[in-house]
């Protein structure tokens, strides 16, 4: 299409949106008609931001009574989980230019919508369902593909997800990603994880779009699904109907938490960013200190900023090398994912103890602060020194 008929285009559909924000804005005393745009470039937020969007509106947290429409961005992450809000949502492609024009209108910003972040602010996910789900035809066909991928009818699995830069250098290549290199993660340190589900009675199924690195692993109950046989449709399934998801940081979690799904997350940072669902475990990254050969302890990283750093240059700057967890932290937080889901957990005085001191470290100025989640409790025993 050339460059005068698309101007053509847009000038013709920005007359017909005329009326429409008239109509809308005549309406406003009677019902208030809204439109946004989902963030639907991004697995995460197209889940996540959107599911909190309807958590919230549930809540009554917005009391106006009002008329949503929504449009999708000009890229959309996944075509499956692009299905399942529209048919949950007023989504409509004609909003965008509605929107676009009521927005350079003076008057037009109540007739905005502001999705929410992703973080659960006001603790709704463990208070609500999901307000998206599978057909009967999806669950028959999802069935049927866990079945192809070597997954028995009825076996209980888990999903696992490394977060490498593959996906974003796939979005836009050459681009320069640095800034997002604190949340690399080795997608072999999960493997010794994967295997003891497996001796556990579980599949273990590797998910992401695009990855780096293929997992290496000789138990045929441990599948590398993103390398071979991945779609739009199961990478959602998957995630949906694991028992666990045990991740990095990366947008598949905010498909978790769209899901319910409980998050078995390592490698977190920073350390503020926790996850939000009350049967959610975590371990952190640790915080090397260079020019003094030790590592910053969970006060001193809160104290220094380094709790919420988003960039890499921000770690740099302060003169710390961010340490992976290891296979052995990995695997100790998913047997303990396992064995809480299954009623057989035994924690302990002591090991409550050392979970109360971890939490008396936060404060209202946290992000965290208020979380439900649990820190992993091998590695607060292993890691007592960072609690002074």
């Amino acid at each position: 299409m050339s460059s005068l008929v698309r101007k053509a285009r847009k000038l013709m559909l920005l007359v017909l949106a005329a009326p429409v924000v008239v109509i809308v804005r005549l309406l406003s005393p009677f019902v208030l008609v809204r439109f946004g745009g989902l963030k639907s470039a991004r697995l995460g937020h197209l889940a996540l931001n959107t599911e909190l969007y309807t958590c919230e509106m549930d809540a009554g947290l917005d009391q106006r009574r009002t008329l949503d429409v929504f449009y999708h961005g000009s890229t959309v992450c996944n075509r499956q989980l692009r299905k399942m809000w529209d048919r949950t949502l007023h989504v409509h492609t004609f909003a965008r230019h509605v929107d676009w024009l009521n927005r350079r209108l003076p008057g037009g910003g109540i007739h905005e919508i502001t999705l929410p972040t992703d973080r659960d602010e006001h603790q709704l996910l463990g208070r609500t369902r999901s307000h998206i789900s599978f057909t009967t035809d999806e669950r028959d066909a999802g069935n049927k593909a866990l079945s192809d991928l070597g997954v028995p009818e009825g076996a209980s699995f888990i999903c696992f997800h490394s977060r490498d830069s593959a996906y974003l250098e796939s979005l836009r290549p050459g681009h320069n990603w640095g800034y997002h290199d604190y949340r690399e993660t080795d997608v072999s340190n999960f493997v010794p994880a994967a295997e003891e589900m497996g001796r556990r009675g579980y599949h273990s199924l590797r998910v992401g779009a695009v990855i780096r690195d293929a997992v290496a692993s000789d138990d045929p109950r441990v599948i590398d699904y993103a390398v071979d046989g991945r779609s739009d449709f199961m990478d959602i399934y998957l995630v949906a109907n694991c028992r666990f998801f045990l991740c990095s940081s990366s947008g598949l979690m905010g498909l978790a938490n769209t899901f319910r799904v409980p998050l078995a997350y390592v490698d977190v940072v920073p350390l503020e960013y926790t996850p939000p669902g009350a049967r959610d475990l975590f371990i952190p990254k640790k915080l090397w200190l260079r020019e003094e050969g030790r590592f910053l302890t969970f006060r001193e990283t809160l104290s220094s900023g380094a709790g919420r750093f988003l960039r890499s240059d921000q770690f740099q700057a302060l003169g710390v090398e961010l340490v992976e967890n290891t296979p052995e932290e990995v695997c100790a937080l998913a047997v303990e994912m396992e064995e809480r889901l299954r009623g057989t957990w035994q924690s302990g005085e002591e090991n409550e103890n050392l979970q109360g001191r971890y939490w008396a470290l936060f404060n209202p100025t946290h992000v965290c602060y208020g979380s439900p989640a649990r820190i992993g409790t091998e590695f607060l025993r292993q890691n007592r020194e960072l609690l002074e």
